[in-house]
């Protein structure tokens, strides 16, 4: 495998921005299978068709569980990957209850990422536990959480929704997604059969290079096209 395949097979395509139309959707799902990414991720309602789309090809369907803010039930979760993973999805990225992490509550979501790896334990599907370290203030919880997910024994931990913008002093909104302090961290903590995924903020191919020499071996981006163009001139011209 040449380096611009290599870089396409660390990245799962995103296309989950609440605005996007159904031809955007199937427009990244095509241009995913032209470049030969690794996966897609997709709004659950697109699974099926997206399935059908992407038939044929070896990019994966993936789609996600609880998104953004990780508020529903358990049993909830649990029947959405059953739905995706039912659909066609082979990937899920679910994001924990985030005030329950805040609240210490770590048997309430030790069992809730059991509940959705048994479901994709099931379909032979993966799962990829989304902390949204923005809103974590200290370390401590992203380490309790690196260490629940090595028990339960999911596929990846990964950093960020993309979504999950803080309100500071100003009044504004700001994000800093998938930062080197925390991918270091959570490379420390998990068990190494456990993946890391960095996801927020990767826009570049040298920022995909620096994950990677962290250990991170998949990335979220939805400037899947300039990094792989990026990659083509670097290491094909």
């Amino acid at each position: 495998m040449d380096k611009v395949s290599e870089i396409a097979k660390m990245i799962d395509h995103s296309l989950l921005h609440p605005t996007l139309t159904d031809e955007e959707l199937r427009e990244g799902c095509e241009f995913a299978k032209k470049h030969k990414v690794a996966s897609v991720c997709i709004k659950p309602y697109a699974v099926r068709s997206t399935a059908a789309l992407l038939k044929g090809s070896d990019v994966r369907v993936g789609t996600v569980v609880g998104f953004p803010h990780g508020n529903s039930l358990p049993e909830l979760k649990a029947n959405e990957a059953e739905l995706a993973c039912q659909e066609g999805a082979v990937e899920l990225d679910m994001v924990v209850n985030i005030g329950k992490v805040l609240s210490e509550k770590w048997d309430y979501i030790e069992a809730e990422i059991k509940a959705v790896n048994d479901v994709a334990n099931k379909y032979e599907a993966i799962l990829k536990v989304i902390f949204e370290n923005d809103f974590l203030p200290e370390d401590k919880y992203k380490i309790k959480l690196c260490e629940i997910c090595s028990k339960v024994k999911v596929a990846f931990v990964k950093t960020s929704t993309g979504y999950g913008f803080v309100k500071g002093d100003d009044n504004k909104y700001s994000y800093k997604g998938a930062t080197d302090h925390d991918l270091e961290l959570m490379r420390k903590h998990c068990s190494p059969e456990v993946q890391v995924k960095a996801a927020g903020g990767l826009r570049t191919l040298d920022d995909v290079l620096r994950v990677k020499e962290m250990g991170v071996t998949r990335i979220g981006a939805s400037a899947t096209e300039a990094i792989l163009r990026e990659a083509k001139r670097r290491f094909r011209e």
